[in-house]
């Protein structure tokens, strides 16, 4: 008795769930590795399909098709919403010229070698030469398209700001976007050229009148996504009425399908994530949702993407990879010849410096969630062919995933506009502190900096208003402004710690020029004001702000008061220190092997932005932070060890 369709699905579901949370967990190993986190979900696909382990069966994924049509609708809403115009508009004449550089001349470059390579692709081999060029049409359009959220966190990474950078970032967006319409365009002539329509005015007619339905229903879809976003609803509600959107879409797109093949003469070919884009085109630049929108698909990408992903390593068909990835790796070097072509061309007629125009094809390499999408949705739309060629083609993007963001780095530094922390000086013996702002607590820490060895300079602008400064017993440096001129006079270069009391854009002033200039490991922050502290997390400035510091002070010595009497030095006979670690005799030690004095407690160990849970087995490296409590004699023997 065959089984209900519902209790199979649910089955099925069930299943995909537990190779999802797996397939997670190998993407998070992935990133670990700084391998982009798309190729663990594929990579988890790949096991899990019918070709490895055969978890994900044939039969499985046919039936989460609409998982597949959801989590592009999704992707299409993605990537509308990364075209905010307001945005782009100090570069737009760069950024057009170069997107209008790359959507020419890609596909132009990929038709070109696809049409001279058709004999030896298998899936190409037996097409009608029609065909063959609907094959290349389609290819090219997927070859043009980029991945955002690699460029962003790239640019994130590195702190990159600059014309260079917002050109690249704005063409990246823009062509993101334009790929979806490239795609819908190159797909209608490769549908007709299938069916045998000939290309005349009445075809012509036709793509017009696809576009301008594609165009209608997403401004609708927009505004059904608006009046949605804009009422007070359950999140859970909202996340679940855009998915439904999206997925109704693809359903709306089948049944024009169909039914224009069954009742008009000709077939109307409506592109579902081009009709998604839209809409998301729409909420974003038009509308007053824009920030809740994208918080919703900040909140479901994850989710989506693991999923998709996942079961599009699962549909990959391994053994036409094993016939096709010299294919593969040819699409790779055609499609960065292109970019190479496409991007100097654009920067050349915008104006842009030569240098940039020879070196920008580099940042343009890295592709992900919309190529991806596109090349699966190939495989959905012409089932003769497409499970080969998005294998083929799917193949090339996870190249040049992997190959592009090196590139991408490469570029931002050798174009000046990397602002990344500087190299530390070498370490010596003498722990020196910096502290900016001449006030009574600026005056009280240094002293209590001082009775711990350290040495200490105060600098102000209005020291010199001052009077009886020589009766304070700690060195005044008057400065005439906030310059890295100035903080290299001061030797910032080798001071340990940089604490800043100034308002708080000066406060960030200082910081900034002391991560970029100096690479100063300990920077410490007094906000005036509890305003925009992300600014000073993204350059690892440990921010104090007084009115919570007493009230987290004060929860301490309620729960906890011998710890708060500890760390505030209340208890003389104890110490706590941060040493770093530079005695190369200690490398590869573990905790447990270290001689140290008996009353020495190790409370953590921070090693670069990640702190250790510490146990017996923890093993030190060079350059490892390590806090201690211990007696102050104790305390200097451990820090006159791990300093060597």
């Amino acid at each position: 008795m065959p089984m209900p369709y519902l209790t199979q699905l649910t089955i099925f579901l069930a299943s995909f769930l537990i190779v999802a949370l797996a397939s997670q967990r190998i993407g998070q190993f992935f990133a670990r590795v700084h391998l982009p986190l798309i190729s663990g979900f594929l990579f988890a696909g790949i096991l899990a399909g019918p070709y490895v382990l055969g978890l994900i069966s044939t039969e499985l994924t046919e039936n989460l098709r609409f998982v597949d049509e959801i989590s592009l609708a999704v992707i299409a809403f993605a990537a509308g919403s990364e075209l905010y115009l307001k945005e782009l508009r100090s570069r737009m004449k760069s950024i057009a010229w170069v997107t209008v550089g790359n959507i020419l001349v890609i596909p132009a470059v990929t038709v070109v070698a696809m049409l001279l390579l058709a004999e030896t692709i298998p899936f190409m081999r037996d097409l009608p030469r029609g065909a063959t060029l609907g094959v290349a049409l389609v290819t090219g359009s997927i070859l043009v398209a980029r991945s955002p959220s690699s460029a962003i966190a790239i640019v994130n990474e590195l702190r990159a700001s600059g014309p260079f950078t917002k050109t690249v970032l704005g063409v990246t967006m823009l062509t993101d976007v334009a790929v979806i319409v490239l795609f819908a365009i190159s797909s209608s002539i490769a549908d007709a050229l299938f069916t045998h329509l000939a290309l005349s005015i009445d075809f012509v007619a036709l793509l017009l009148l696809e576009f301008g339905l594609e165009v209608g229903i997403g401004y609708v879809l927009g505004l059904l996504l608006a009046d949605v976003l804009s009422h007070h609803l359950p999140r859970g509600i909202k996340i679940a009425a855009v998915l439904l959107v999206g997925y109704a879409v693809f359903m709306l797109a089948a049944l024009v399908r169909d039914m224009s093949m069954r009742f008009l003469p000709a077939e109307i070919f409506l592109e579902p994530l081009l009709i998604c884009m839209i809409a998301s085109f729409w909420v974003t630049n038009y509308t007053d949702v824009r920030t809740e929108f994208l918080k919703l698909l900040h909140d479901i990408g994850p989710t989506v993407y693991i999923a998709f992903f996942t079961l599009t390593g699962a549909s990959l068909a391994l053994d036409v990879l094993a016939r096709t990835w010299p294919i593969a790796l040819a699409l790779f070097g055609v499609r960065i010849v292109g970019i190479f072509a496409g991007s100097f061309l654009g920067g050349t007629v915008a104006g842009e410096p030569r240098r940039h125009n020879l070196l920008s094809w580099m940042a343009y390499i890295t592709q992900a969630g919309v190529g991806l999408g596109l090349a699966k949705e190939v495989a959905v739309e012409f089932p003769e062919w497409g499970s080969a060629f998005a294998t083929t083609v799917i193949s090339a993007i996870v190249l040049s995933q992997l190959a592009g963001p090196p590139f991408f780095k490469w570029v931002i530094n050798a174009v000046g506009e990397a602002r990344t922390r500087a190299a530390t000086p070498p370490d010596d013996a003498v722990q020196r502190a910096l502290i900016f702002g001449l006030e009574a607590q600026s005056i009280a820490l240094a002293r209590l900096l001082q009775a711990q060895g350290w040495q200490v300079q105060i600098a102000s602008r209005h020291a010199r208003e001052l009077e009886d400064l020589d009766a304070i017993d700690i060195p005044i440096r008057p400065i005439p402004d906030l310059t890295p001129a100035t903080l290299r006079d001061l030797d910032a270069a080798h001071a340990d710690a940089i604490i800043t009391l100034l308002a708080n854009d000066e406060s960030y002033q200082v910081c900034e020029l002391a991560y970029e200039e100096f690479g100063t490991e300990t920077l410490v922050a007094r906000l005036t004001e509890w305003e925009d502290p992300a600014r000073f997390h993204a350059l690892g400035v440990t921010v104090v702000e007084p009115s919570t510091a007493m009230a987290h002070l004060l929860d301490h010595f309620v729960r906890s008061p011998s710890a708060a009497s500890l760390l505030l030095g209340l208890d003389e006979s104890q110490s706590v220190v941060d040493v770093q670690l530079r005695n190369p005799d200690l490398r590869g030690l573990a905790l447990r092997e270290l001689r140290l004095p008996l009353d020495i407690l190790i409370l953590s160990v921070r090693r670069r932005d990640s702190l250790l849970l510490c146990h017996g087995y923890t093993r030190l490296e060079p350059g490892d932070w390590i806090s201690v409590v211990g007696s102050p004699e104790s305390v200097q023997k451990v820090v006159n060890r791990f300093g060597g």
